[in-house]
């Protein structure tokens, strides 16, 4: 069967993933799904699902007085691993307005929100010119406004690669001006224009290539039967989780979670995690 599966096109492939997906999450699936989804005939779509029945009989069965293909009791995934970070994923994308709800193989939308996050303004050419500069191992001169300094100024970077903090997109860069790799914050740059050759190589950005393991565990002072629960949020094992980093990314690790100020500060409920291996950052300074 593997070796049949590795056969399929690429189109058969993806409409066999999503017939999985939605008797996995809705628990049932039709020739109109597919009709409608992909844009088949009703023989096509008659098709694939006969040739998904051939992979996995007893993943659905029909139900004549529904007229749909149900998930059945013994549905074991063939083509597509259930994950639930990537249905919450969508969900975070509709919310966030970067998805529209055609987009999505969710058929029945819970409802859902999210916590408002302001829109960073980057500007698509900027990020076609920075993206450009990394592919072609280009320098590039960009005006930048930091908040270090009252007025943007011209200078030249060397982009290697595009960072994400949580919040904020950043280009990994050599500066030319500070001649050290820093960050540099896409919605800041304003205006970018000439472009050379650069011998700055992302080899050679220390912090970048290097990883840090961050051990966190449950706050020392919450009760035996908190410290479970938080576990759980944080799929710990054996009391801890281990999150693996770039050197770069410490600072931005550690404030998305809560741990860039001393836990001391605040109250275990409100702290709930704390770092086990603080000398991880001694090593780093």
């Amino acid at each position: 069967m593997d070796s049949d599966k590795s056969e399929l096109r690429w189109g058969v492939a993806q409409r066999l993933e999503f017939i999985e997906f939605r008797l996995f999450w809705e628990g049932r699936v039709n020739r109109s799904d597919l009709m409608e989804q992909f844009g088949l005939s009703v023989n096509q779509a008659s098709a694939d699902l006969n040739r998904y029945i051939g992979f996995a009989p007893d993943n659905m069965v029909y139900d004549k007085s529904a007229r749909t293909y149900v998930r059945g009791p013994d549905y074991s995934a063939q083509f597509l691993k259930p994950d639930a970070s990537r249905y919450l994923a969508q969900l975070r994308s509709l919310a966030d307005g970067i998805m529209d709800s055609d987009d999505t193989w969710i058929a029945e939308l819970p409802s859902y929100d999210a916590a408002p996050t302001p829109t960073r303004g980057v500007n698509p050419v900027t990020l076609r010119s920075v993206v450009g500069a990394i592919r072609h191992s280009n320098a590039i001169e960009v005006k930048y406004q930091s908040l270090s300094r009252p007025e943007p100024s011209w200078r030249w970077i060397a982009p290697h690669a595009i960072g994400f903090d949580g919040f904020r997109w950043h280009t990994r860069a050599f500066c030319k001006t500070d001649e050290v790799f820093k960050d540099f914050l896409l919605s800041r740059i304003l205006q970018t224009r000439g472009t050379e050759a650069s011998d700055a190589t992302k080899a050679a950005d220390a912090d970048w290539q290097e990883h840090v393991t961050l051990e966190i565990g449950p706050h020392p002072d919450l009760s035996e039967n908190q410290k479970k629960v938080i576990a759980l949020d944080y799929g710990m094992r054996g009391g801890k989780v281990n999150i693996k980093v770039r050197r770069a990314l410490i600072y931005y690790a550690l404030k998305r979670l809560g741990l860039d100020t001393d836990p001391a500060a605040r109250q275990p409920q409100d702290q709930q995690i704390v770092l086990l291996n603080r000398e991880v950052l001694d090593e780093n300074h």
